[in-house]
């Protein structure tokens, strides 16, 4: 695969490769220039992850923003009972 084609995967199908590309390199059995392109890739689908994270926690947050904004819902760190 295509470095371009790691921007179109979806977040699972990245970290399924990545786990892939682990056991792979875990596996000793591959050769030296073959485990540093591997390993390139995995780094790749790490940061592909990575930043599909970041986006998902971006959007709940401002999702839950929204919602106290709205509806006046209680922090979930506020310690006083209702």
């Amino acid at each position: 695969m295509s470095e371009n084609t790691i921007d179109n995967l979806s977040f699972e199908e990245a970290m399924n490769e990545l786990d892939t590309v682990v056991r792979r390199l875990e596996s000793g059995n591959i050769k030296l220039d073959e485990a540093v392109s591997t390993y390139e890739r995995g780094m790749a689908l790490q940061k592909h992850c990575a930043q599909k994270l970041k986006t998902a926690k971006a959007k709940i947050d401002l999702l839950v923003t929204d919602q106290k904004t709205i509806i006046g819902v209680k922090d979930l760190n506020d310690t006083e009972t209702a």
